[in-house]
């Protein structure tokens, strides 16, 4: 049985069309895998293919068939039938994906609530085995907690629990395992083959051609919104016949050779790194002492204190859950902790009242875990970084403004001609790259950055990495670097923070805590880093 069938789908968004003619099938107990770099039209197309086209877009296909039945004429009223029983969808930014006012409980739930005639007894039992299915806490599926308390992982694994709690013909997942930890990751992607193997066909959107390989049967490269090769996976990688996708190919063995541990390529600069944290002569521009915080009698962080130094690179990892996006939160004003304080320059900065925050507001800038959650969806591109550059002035991006927003968008690889649209009509990584562009537009002192560059492909991501490294060296920009992707901590990172259930458990110079880690947990990171990559 065919559960996915695309054939000539061509979706248009502000009269551009960014998808063009294409054709896709999926069957059942089938993994599909639909690659491309960023902005090639992924997302685009697995959301036409479900109803969830942005504002505005005009879709058109000479077929369109999801678990059997023709959805090309489809009200949101019948949608909203097949969502949760015949398919499920994972969403690349968790957070606007679930309802911030609703219990994360009944989200998951939503699918058996609102398709079975399970009693709510029996509808809690289901909910509690697919939370831990997934590796989160079962008490999630009765104790009210909601969205915001849970770490980006955490979101990220509850929406998979949601999307194949109702047993759908059809699982959509776009970047399943960005925001996740190794472990976690092949903990999910043993849940989707789960599915897979009940008979569920499964659709993959990702960049990473490693979990392709390991997982996918067959895949789909995406080249300027057009399919431009598909087949077998092997038959694919091994001889590709299309320039993209032998440049993804090309790109993903310059990224996958080395141990996660490995002392990366030099780093450019005056100021070499070195094995002692405090021998590199920096002046402390942002510090944390005894940070503390809990949600509803849960602790988060535990005495969390640490010092980072102008143009130092403080890489922080740790699992899923442990605590590093509430750290982030923090040093960002946020949140508040409930003891402990934060300083910039040697002066408060976390507690204290916003408006005595504001006027240094520009010298911490952030790159968060959810950036479309954090753009107004009635603003064009252009307005969101002019907004940044003129600190909200009300005006348009126009002659000497309109060249800095051009020449922003050009430093992290996004093309100008984007400027007039919405950044809810862009990928997930043109997000991520216009949520960098935005936050270097204040040229901050400090830059605390949460799973930066998970959402790119390898190629856009060595381009942020290096951007990032070049800004580093030549402005003095200290970063806090919060990721799963040890790789990209290794090559970015000056000193490590490892944190686990709150707390620091390892700190040191990173080539000391990558290559001789002190802390099991440390050690038990690094060692699933290397599995996972192995398996790919």
């Amino acid at each position: 049985m065919t559960v996915l069938d695309l054939r000539g789908l061509t979706v248009a968004i502000g009269g551009t069309t960014v998808v063009h003619d294409v054709a896709l099938r999926v069957d059942a107990g089938e993994c599909v895998a639909l690659v491309g770099a960023s902005g090639s039209g992924k997302t685009v197309t697995a959301r036409a293919a479900l109803g969830l086209s942005a504002a505005g877009s005009a879709v058109r296909a000479d077929r369109l068939e999801v678990a059997g039945l023709d959805v090309r004429a489809f009200s949101e009223r019948r949608w909203r039938s097949v969502r949760g029983s015949r398919v499920g969808y994972v969403g690349q930014e968790a957070l606007g994906a679930l309802d911030p006012l609703r219990p994360v409980g009944r989200e998951v739930a939503d699918a058996l609530r609102l398709h079975t005639e399970l009693s709510a007894a029996a509808r809690v039992e289901a909910v509690r085995a697919a939370l831990t299915a997934v590796g989160l806490d079962p008490a999630i599926a009765t104790d009210g907690r909601l969205a915001s308390t849970l770490s980006g992982g955490m979101r990220q694994r509850a929406l998979i629990a949601a999307a194949t709690i109702g047993a759908p013909a059809l699982v959509v997942a776009d970047e399943p395992t960005t925001a996740l930890d190794a472990g976690v990751a092949v903990t999910v992607m043993e849940q989707l083959r789960a599915a897979q193997s009940r008979g569920a066909g499964l659709l993959v959107i990702t960049h990473d051609l490693g979990l392709v390989a390991g997982w996918a049967d067959r895949v789909a490269v995406m080249h300027d919104g057009r399919i431009v090769e598909e087949g077998a996976v092997d038959t694919v990688f091994d001889a590709p016949q299309h320039e993209a996708t032998r440049a993804l190919v090309r790109a993903a063995a310059h990224a996958a050779p080395g141990a996660v541990c490995e002392v990366p390529r030099a780093v450019r600069g005056s100021e070499p790194r070195t094995e002692d944290g405090t021998s590199h002569g920096a002046s402390t521009v942002l510090a944390a002492e005894g940070l503390t915080r809990s949600f509803d009698g849960v602790p988060a962080l535990a005495e969390v204190s640490f010092g980072l130094g102008r143009g130092r690179v403080l890489g922080v990892i740790g699992a899923s859950g442990s605590g590093k996006t509430t750290l982030a939160r923090i040093l960002l004003g946020l949140e508040t902790p409930d003891s402990g304080v934060v300083t910039l320059d040697e002066a408060p900065w976390v507690p204290l009242d916003e408006r005595d925050r504001r006027a240094r507001r520009h010298r911490v800038a952030a790159v968060v875990q959810d950036p479309g959650a954090t753009f107004d969806e009635r603003w064009s591109v252009e307005r969101v970084l002019a907004d940044a550059f003129t600190a909200g002035a009300e005006r348009s991006a126009r002659g000497p403004l309109g060249r800095r927003v051009d020449a922003a968008l050009e430093q992290v690889g996004l093309d100008p001609a984007l400027r007039r649209r919405s950044p809810l009509t862009l990928s997930g990584g043109q997000r991520q790259r216009l949520a960098i562009a935005r936050a270097l537009a204040t040229s901050p002192e400090v830059i605390v950055l949460d799973e930066p560059v998970t959402a790119l492909d390898a190629t856009v991501q060595d381009a942020v990495l290096t951007l990032l490294e070049r800004l580093r060296d030549e402005t003095g920009v200290a970063m806090v670097f919060v990721s799963h992707d040890l790789r990209a901590v290794r090559r970015m990172a000056d000193d490590v923070l490892v944190v686990h259930e709150g707390r620091v458990v390892e700190h040191g110079p990173a080539a000391s805590v990558f290559e001789r880690p002190t802390h099991p947990v440390t050690a038990r990171l690094l060692h699933a880093a290397e599995r996972l990559a192995a398996r790919r």
